[in-house]
């Protein structure tokens, strides 16, 4: 894991290496000074006898002014590079698994949940950013100064300087104990803020229903326990390291009272004769020493205490940066499709790889190249799925897909999906102009070719009567445009793309009957070789298609023209009967 983590560095290796070398030029620096100041009072103020020295004052007050000088220009050196560095490796991390998510397939999205994914390339990163920078200064400047203290405090008076080593074994047991003890909290922290996002996130995008239907106060309950749950697992975690800093404090407090009372015995017993014991200014610089020994190892313990709480977070973006996707395009793969022919070779397709239930059973059809092709079937019958295999959204369990008589594992990936366009139901547009999001169709599209698409979508007349038109500002997920607008707009951008293969999944769903008709006079005209898969509820939309293919439970129960369905498919003929006694192909 470290070693994944670390290769996002890249760039920035020059800054995480001159970090700890800055660090310890700012270590030494602050060793020096209690040395120095002990020579200070020693030598200058009380100098030989008691009387003091200007001379000295002067030069050992120069030496700690320049030795405090080049402390601080390191220390803001270090923290700048640190600063930067840090910065650059988060962006990094962040770009990385952006990237790998792009290449996920469906299946692989459907491993992490939105909200997952958002919190970790967000919270996650944020806190591994955090123990990074840490790391570079603290994980540095703590055992640095650690030993840099004992070396200067054994030079003082080795014997009493050993009071400190007692210490060790008490803070070690202590930090160890709270850190198992915390770590688990923290990663089922990390997993209820995935469910706190999703929360958030649903409430976010149904809030119209939830208005509707007056839900507030339960939306509010959930939040609430939800928030709750981390509020309770952060003052558990919380009360387990409050003990971290009365336990440093006790061995800090503790070893300066026993180093003050021994060495005032041996200055008394000396006669502040460093020859024979110790003087008041090696007394001071000791306890200094002691105090930086122990501080740097309440360093240490925080940043024992940042890895535990980022260790978590790195798991989960690890997890992100190792996930492989299980669709790939292969090596070679072929860049045109000869046709728009699909051929469905007994299909078999489950989302799951172990569910005892296939939603897709046999599926053996085959539909020539610029054919206009309706589905049928009831919720849940396998339509969308059956399309999505089409350009390798997923792929089949069992059995081959063909596109122009060719299996879709052997195509470029994207050469594939470049040749088939899909409309979906609940299609979504970007927050952009109207222009921008019918350029994902053709990013080269003149501004004729997109006003043509519009217009055979049906889209124009109403794009001509906002008051910026074709610049009008699309919110992020079309919410400032109504259901069936939408839709168009997407049919429209689908068009702009001239593929081999059109599906559309019940995307004329909120628009009327007359509209939709002329959706599918649009098509005739504008892509007549394309071939056509049309998703819908209704009759209307498919009664003049080439072939009309019904499903039921995952499967073909039928297949052929309108009027053969409606002499021998009695699926298709309730219907046809229940939409035309109600009217809706006569409006």
């Amino acid at each position: 894991m470290i070693k994944k983590l670390a290769s996002r560095i890249r760039e920035y290796k020059r800054q995480s290496v001159a970090t700890p070398l800055f660090m310890v030029g700012e270590v030494a620096m602050e060793a020096l000074i209690p040395l120095i100041m002990s020579w200070l009072i020693d030598r200058g103020i009380q100098g030989n006898g008691g009387a003091g020295s200007m001379e000295n004052i002067l030069l050992y007050g120069g030496a700690l002014l320049l030795t405090a000088m080049v402390s601080l220009l390191s220390g803001v050196m270090s923290g700048r590079m640190a600063a930067i560095a840090s910065s650059g490796f988060a962006r990094n991390l962040r770009h990385d698994m952006y990237y790998r998510i792009q290449d996920y397939s469906f299946s692989n999205i459907d491993k992490f949940s939105t909200s997952s994914i958002i919190t970790r390339l967000t919270t996650d990163v944020t806190n591994v950013q955090n123990s990074f920078q840490m790391i570079l200064r603290m994980a540095v400047r703590a055992p640095l100064t650690l030993i840099f203290s004992i070396i200067m405090a054994m030079t003082i008076n080795a014997r009493i300087s050993l009071v400190f080593v007692f210490t060790l074994p008490i803070l070690a047991c202590g930090i160890a104990l709270i850190m198992t003890r915390t770590h688990p909290i923290f990663r089922r922290v990390f997993q209820t803020y995935d469910k706190l996002n999703n929360v958030v996130q649903e409430n976010l995008r149904g809030v119209r229903v939830v208005k509707s239907f007056v839900r507030e106060d339960y939306e509010v309950e959930k939040f609430n326990r939800i928030s709750g749950s981390i509020y309770k697992d952060f003052v558990h975690a919380e009360r387990n390291l409050a003990f971290m800093s009365p336990l440093m404090m006790i061995c800090i407090y503790g070893c300066t009272l026993i180093i003050s009372w021994l060495g005032a015995k041996a200055i008394i017993a000396s006669g502040n004769d460093p020859a024979v014991g110790m003087t008041t200014g090696q007394l001071m610089s000791l306890i200094t020493y002691v105090i930086q020994i122990l501080s740097s190892l309440m360093m240490v313990s925080m940043v024992f205490l940042m890895i535990t709480m980022s260790r978590a977070s790195a798991q989960r973006i690890v997890e992100v940066l190792d996930e492989e996707s299980d669709i790939t395009s292969p090596a070679n793969g072929r860049k045109e499709i000869p046709s728009g022919a699909i051929d469905f070779d007994h299909v078999h397709f489950s989302y799951a790889s172990r569910s005892e239930r296939d939603t897709l059973s046999d599926i053996d059809i085959h539909i020539p190249s610029g054919s206009v092709v309706g589905i049928l079937g009831g919720t849940g019958s396998g339509k969308s799925s059956l399309v999505q295999l089409i350009p390798r959204l997923y792929d089949p369990t069992q059995g081959t897909v063909k596109v122009g008589g060719i299996d879709t594992r052997e195509y470029d990936l994207t050469s594939l999906r470049d040749g088939v366009a899909m409309v979906l139901q609940k299609n979504e547009l970007f927050s952009g102009t109207i222009r921008d999001n019918l350029r994902w169709g053709n990013e080269h599209a003149t501004d004729a070719e997109i006003e043509e698409a519009c217009r055979l979508a049906q889209a124009d007349s109403f794009i001509q009567d906002f008051p910026d038109k074709y610049d009008t500002w699309i919110e992020q997920g079309g919410t400032n445009v109504s259901g069936g607008q939408k839709q168009r707009l997407c049919i429209a951008r689908a068009l702009l793309k001239r593929p081999k293969i059109l599906i559309l999944d019940d995307s004329t769903s909120a628009v009327d009957t007359r509209t939709d008709a002329l959706i599918r006079g649009g098509f005739r005209s504008y892509i007549p070789d394309t071939t056509k898969l049309i998703i819908a509820q209704r009759v209307s939309s498919v009664i003049d298609a080439d072939m009309i293919i019904v499903l039921d439970d995952g499967r073909v129960v039928d297949s052929g023209t309108h009027e053969e369905l409606l002499a021998r498919c009695e699926i298709y003929r309730e219907v046809h009967d229940s939409q035309t006694k109600g009217g809706e192909d006569h409006e």
